[in-house]
């Protein structure tokens, strides 16, 4: 079953045509990568998809409904979560309160109730805490619950800030670069991480530059050049494409 359905994604940034006419579908419980090399437009694909930027021309289906020209904060509510390249982890909290951060949409927001601490209230702050906890496990970072997040590696933040995304309780998460900036180990976790959510049947698109971690764990590979798609398929039949070759090694090789 196709869960999402990108058509004609085309956006330009003053002379510049950044994302040209790029079409692909997602398969329900798939890992789909989107590869290329630096610049090809990969980033900006995924900003346009999850309502960070708005397409210039082009349509978004999820479980076949129009999604697009939707914010961040609708698409959320449908099931849309997403990481950065850049993390997006705030430092002044602790690792657990980083997470139920992203459990707000399941929040009561009833103010009278919040004001005067009703059971119900209470009751579901405390849920809330143990299901953070739960997905902290879930991600390997159970020794860090009640950490403050300063003082966390670089490579634990990255795994915690895909537990937020998982508290948003998405049917697809998209993950931008979660490898960059890791050591082979910390890469290993990484993808058994994701494994683990596709594994739980929430749907992942992805974009990465480490191609031994994307070949391991993908379903379906999109590689873009220039803004363009260059390429669709199984991992092996991109590994061997002559024009994927050629665009990261180049013509000569």
């Amino acid at each position: 079953m196709i869960l999402l359905e990108a058509s004609n994604i085309s956006k330009s940034f003053g002379g510049v045509q950044a994302v040209q006419g790029v079409s692909f579908n997602v398969q329900e419980g798939h890992i789909f990568s989107v590869i290329g090399p630096n610049g090809a437009g990969k980033t900006t694909l995924f900003n346009l998809i999850t309502g960070v930027y708005t397409a210039d021309t082009g349509s978004v289906l999820l479980n076949g409904k129009p999604v697009h020209g939707l914010p961040p904060s609708e698409l959320a509510t449908k099931g849309v979560a997403r990481t950065f390249q850049n993390l997006q982890i705030c430092m002044n909290m602790s690792a657990i309160e980083n997470v139920m951060v992203g459990a707000h949409l399941h929040l009561d927001r009833n103010l009278i109730k919040a004001a005067l601490r009703l059971p119900s209230i209470r009751n579901g702050d405390r849920r809330m805490a143990e299901e953070a906890a739960a997905l902290m496990e879930s991600v390997g970072l159970g020794n860090y619950i009640q950490s403050h997040a300063d003082s966390l590696s670089y490579g634990v933040l990255k795994r915690l800030e895909i537990a937020r995304a998982l508290a948003m309780k998405p049917t697809i998460l998209f993950l931008d670069e979660p490898a960059a900036g890791l050591n082979p180990n910390e890469t290993d976790e990484i993808a058994d991480v994701i494994r683990q959510v596709r594994d739980s049947g929430i749907t992942v698109v992805l974009v990465e530059h480490d191609m031994k971690m994307v070949m391991r764990l993908s379903d379906r590979i999109l590689v873009m050049e220039s803004g363009k798609t260059l390429t669709e398929g199984t991992a092996d039949e991109v590994r061997h494409h002559p024009q994927v070759i050629a665009a990261y090694l180049g013509a000569q090789a």
